[in-house]
């Protein structure tokens, strides 16, 4: 059952679904070890379908037209740090109370993926910190 019909369209939904999802790719991405990235990017994912309210429901949707374009962790951070900046902006407009359910949702997803590893990692912690720059300033 919709329990928010006609809040957010279908491109909404896909924008926060790119923002969260690619949060994931973003700190797998940024583990350098095939197994701790698995991990990482496993964490990450189980921590974005674990929100609740509308921003839960959106999330455990499966996304339909998800595609991150681009050659490097370079151009999916483009795509991804603009999708995070458009979510936070639709859902101020559209939906306020779930602003900060959206950051919450980013930021547990961010510390699921660091605490999959044993150890600290430089550059997950580089990406974290960005990520986390981007939430605080929008």
């Amino acid at each position: 059952m919709d329990k928010t019909p006609g809040i957010l369209t279908a491109d909404d939904e896909l924008t926060l679904q790119t923002a969260a999802h690619g949060v994931v790719c973003l700190m797998a991405a940024s583990d350098p070890g095939a197994i701790s990235s698995t991990r990482a990017g496993m964490a990450a994912g189980k921590a974005i379908t674990s929100a609740t309210g509308l921003v839960g429901r959106v999330l455990a949707a499966k996304p339909k037209g998800l595609k991150f374009d681009g050659r490097s962790t370079a151009d999916i951070a483009d795509q991804v740090f603009d999708a995070v900046r458009r979510s936070l902006a639709l859902l101020d407009a559209k939906a306020p109370d779930e602003t900060d359910n959206f950051r919450a949702v980013l930021t547990t997803a961010i510390d699921a993926a660091r605490q999959a590893r044993p150890r600290p990692n430089p550059a997950q912690a580089a990406m974290a910190a960005k990520i986390t720059a981007l939430l605080d300033a929008s």
